[in-house]
């Protein structure tokens, strides 16, 4: 039997709460003999109580010798004063850094059951499942000169440089086309060719590797302003989008919001194909944060944690028979109207955050 290495990585807030609701899933999972070892490690604040960084050099090399990494989320009020290279988010910006983790996965689906949570119309959104996969490491948020500058005459002037390589280019295409290929065979690659000489290249090279490798899956080629308004308007349009570090940043958030919580959404974070084992360095959070003001009080969603466990079993350890199993007990959960106070409706009966693990628990038992 294979065995699958993951560290879990809960850090501050609700990430303790929330992993603890993975934790018995994996346990579930590891009883009907799926094969997982798994590690726990400090990052974020918890790291920097414990030892003045925002992860150790012990976690980070946990990390590089496990086959997917589970972050929960780090920070809050209690470590604000701290010194900025130490701040708790620093670990996670090290473990994307060290690991080389350069395609961010973000899903957005809607599931018919919380169509209504969402601020659009239910016809808009009902059925929704788009994934944004946005370039991690390169771009504006990486790009040298980055500076503010006191001028001659006083006044200051402030650069951000936007800078991406072929090859960066490159590998976060082929992510975004071998991922169609899985779905429903399309990509919408956003830029603003028609402003920014980065957008020329950008469309360039996703245009060269759509043609050389790809000219089965379609591409369509969308400005990045057009493609957040189409996100509102009809997003159902869209399978797989590629774009950039900023783009990426803003759409994706977007298309969060189109699914009515925070709550329900994991990510992924894939690093480079190793060409001897075909697999990838890879970490999975939720896009939620630490939420202080609900921590410790079991009423955090763990909807988007257990989520980001499913797109580990998906995407790192191939188990795609158990990530279809996990995702549907999510969805008759959902179906049956169990929620957490974030997405019950109108006159429902909230729950706390174990007894929705339980629930989901409950929904794999009745299946297996």
């Amino acid at each position: 039997m294979a065995t699958h290495k993951l560290l879990l990585l809960p850090g501050d807030g609700i990430g303790p709460e929330v992993m603890h609701e993975v934790e018995k899933i994996v346990e579930w999972f590891r009883k009907r003999g799926v094969g997982f070892e798994t590690e726990t490690d400090l990052v974020g604040g918890t790291a920097y109580d414990a030892h003045g960084a925002a992860i150790s050099e012990q976690a980070m090399e946990r990390a590089q010798d496990a086959d997917a990494v589970l972050f929960g989320a780090v920070g809050g009020p209690k470590w604000d004063g701290v010194p900025y290279a130490v701040r708790p988010e620093a670990g996670l910006l090290r473990l994307r850094k060290d690991l080389g983790l350069f395609a961010n996965l973000r899903p957005a689906i809607c599931y018919p059951a919380l169509a209504d949570a969402s601020s659009l119309k239910r016809e808009v959104v009902e059925g929704l499942d788009i994934m944004i996969v946005r370039e991690l490491t390169g771009g504006v948020y990486f790009g040298e000169p980055k500076e503010i500058v006191t001028l001659e005459d006083g006044s200051q002037r402030a650069v951000d440089t936007q800078l991406y390589t072929t090859k960066e280019v490159e590998r976060i295409t082929r992510v975004a086309f071998d991922l169609a290929k899985k779905r429903r065979n399309k990509v919408s690659s956003a830029e603003k060719s028609n402003v920014m000489k980065t957008g020329v290249f950008w469309r360039q090279v996703v245009t060269r590797i759509h043609k050389a490798e790809f000219s089965d899956v379609e591409l369509e080629h969308v400005l990045a302003d057009n493609c957040a308004m189409q996100l509102v308007r009809n997003p159902k349009q869209f399978d797989v989008i590629v774009t950039d570090n900023l783009f990426g940043d803003i759409l994706s958030d977007i298309a969060a919001m189109l699914t009515g919580s925070l709550g329900m959404l994991p990510s992924a974070s894939l690093g480079a194909e190793d060409p001897k084992t075909g697999s990838r360095k890879a970490l999975y959070e939720p896009v939620h944060g630490s939420a202080p003001d609900i921590a410790g009080k079991g009423l955090a969603n763990p909807i988007a944690m257990i989520g980001s466990f499913g797109m580990a079993l998906r995407y790192s350890f191939g188990l795609l028979e158990e990530a279809d199993r996990l995702d549907d007990a999510i969805a008759r959960v959902l179906a049956s109207g169990t929620r957490t106070k974030d997405i019950a409706g109108p006159g429902m009966n909230a729950v706390g955050t174990k007894e929705l693990g339980d629930a989901i628990i409950k929904e794999l038992d009745a299946r297996s």
